[in-house]
């Protein structure tokens, strides 16, 4: 084995390997040099917080795998819903749902979709895509919430995209809602944040509609709908105020019911 290694050479080598043999860990331990002593310092900060994920990653795996070793079946598949866009002022409702393998190893970090930033979410987003054995989603409007109320849209944007999915599930986990389905379900209360597929279908649907407010906030610049989301944060409440309310408007939804000015471009 090599033992005289450049401070260089080091910072490479910790950075490239996953797991440093015993013997190195040995050798750069005894190195009295500060810049090693750093380098392996943060080393094992790396590998504190990947072991942290790691648990993290079984312990939201626990409720499926509960329900593989009960099913007794070769084949038996478990799907995570969830929603975006239930206290928005403007936008729909949007549902994914997912179906992953037992074993996603790929995912190990994914947690509620609040809980990560836009960029950790778009790169589990294809992550997710690429891994699950199935996946889907679907959008109810604004003009259907202010139909049938924003539980029912919600339990309706589910159920759609329960319905479009590839393959059948023979088990959902909805995070504290429960759908219309003959499927056997399980309402999770913070399912999100105990589900590793109810927290990936969180990303799924949040980046999607992240995006569709991104692309709405083209036609109506004035709201900041790419940065809000439709939220009802003081540049929105002020555009409202000023221009009047859009077609993506929840009409149900206050301040936007209690309006009649609706929305005109500004000059």
């Amino acid at each position: 084995m090599k033992v005289n290694y450049t401070i260089k050479e080091i910072k490479t080598l910790l950075e490239e390997t996953s797991v440093l043999s015993d013997e190195l860990f040995d050798l750069f331990s005894r190195d009295e040099r500060k810049g090693v002593q750093k380098l392996l310092a943060q080393y094992e900060r790396r590998q504190q917080k990947q072991m942290a994920l790691e648990v993290a990653f079984q312990e939201r795996l626990a409720i499926e795998r509960e329900l593989y070793q009960q099913s007794q079946q070769d084949k038996y598949y478990i799907a995570g819903i969830d929603e975006v866009g239930r206290g928005p002022l403007a936008g729909p409702i949007v549902a994914a749902v997912v179906i992953l393998p037992e074993n996603p190893v790929s995912l190990i970090g994914v947690n509620d979709s609040k809980q990560l930033s836009d960029k950790k979410r778009r790169e589990f987003a294809e992550r997710i895509q690429a891994e699950a054995l199935a996946y889907s989603i679907a959008e109810v409007s604004s003009q259907q919430i202010d139909e049938m109320n924003i539980y029912r849209a919600t339990q309706l944007a589910m159920e759609t995209a329960l319905t479009k999915l590839s393959l059948q599930p023979n088990h959902v986990l909805i995070d504290a809602m429960t759908i219309q389905t003959s499927i056997q379900q399980s309402s999770l209360i913070k399912g999100d944040q105990r589900s590793l597929s109810i927290a990936a279908a969180s990303i799924l649907a949040k980046v999607y509609r992240d995006d569709l407010m991104k692309a709405y906030s083209l036609t109506y610049p004035e709201f900041g709908f790419e940065a809000n989301a439709g939220y009802g944060t003081k540049q929105h409440l002020e555009a409202l105020r000023r221009f009047g309310y859009t077609p993506i408007h929840r009409r149900s939804f206050e301040p936007v019911a209690s309006m009649t000015k609706q929305y005109q471009a500004a000059p």
